[in-house]
């Protein structure tokens, strides 16, 4: 999974009615909320003025949750 391009961004209302999981970072309540919709919140560290070390350590975290959550997900035969 290539992230070089990404950024964060704003959440589209239609993005999130054709999600099948939605995977949230920390936002709690401030986040909307869609009725039939799978909400994971992976709580992790703001790497906002962390060290580079520190970035990399929650790249890899990211990384290893959403391999974990893409395996689930075939597993389950969600497409």
């Amino acid at each position: 999974i290539d992230i070089n391009t990404e950024a964060p961004q704003l959440w589209r209302n239609d993005t999130i009615r054709a999600a099948d999981v939605v995977v949230t970072m920390g936002c709690g309540d401030a986040c909307p909320v869609f009725p039939g919709k799978r909400y994971l919140d992976w709580e992790l560290d703001d790497p906002a003025s962390q060290p580079i070390e520190s970035v990399r350590l929650i790249r890899d975290e990211i990384e290893s949750r959403v391999r974990g959550l893409l395996a689930e997900l075939v597993s389950d035969g969600v497409s």
